[in-house]
């Protein structure tokens, strides 16, 4: 049996960019790909925290250090620059592998820079259940 499980997460980024006339996508700066464990082009889901609006897009990449979430495309309909957003990616795992996995989550401040929160796994690790 295979279950879906978050695998990582970056929680109230704040929205830096919109710009509907570009390809469809979320510009991510780099850091925070890298430290909620997201690859280039796979399917996020984005949750909109001041409108409610909930829907999915691909991941590319921004310049690291850049601070930059970009929605482009149809996305940028969705979410206006300085709008708070949840940016989740899923994956599917046996049953024994869930038991074990544990996501990464990202918690950033007003510039989109990472914070450490207690109580928060920094790093996806399969553990010893």
């Amino acid at each position: 049996m295979q279950v879906t499980l978050m695998k990582g997460k970056i929680h109230r980024a704040r929205v830096t960019e919109a710009d509907l006339h570009y390809e469809g996508s979320i510009s991510i700066d780099r850091n925070l790909i890298d430290a909620a464990g997201f690859l280039i082009n796979e399917r996020v889901d984005i949750y909109n925290i001041d409108t409610g609006a909930r829907f999915s897009t691909y991941v590319i990449e921004a310049q690291a250090g850049s601070g930059i979430i970009g929605l482009n495309g149809a996305a940028a309909r969705l979410a206006l620059a300085g709008d708070k957003v949840i940016i989740v990616a899923y994956a599917g795992f046996d049953a024994e592998e869930a038991r074990r996995f544990r996501p990464r989550v990202v918690i950033v401040d007003e510039n989109n820079r990472r914070v450490e929160a207690g109580g928060v796994s920094a790093a996806a690790a399969l553990v010893d259940a």
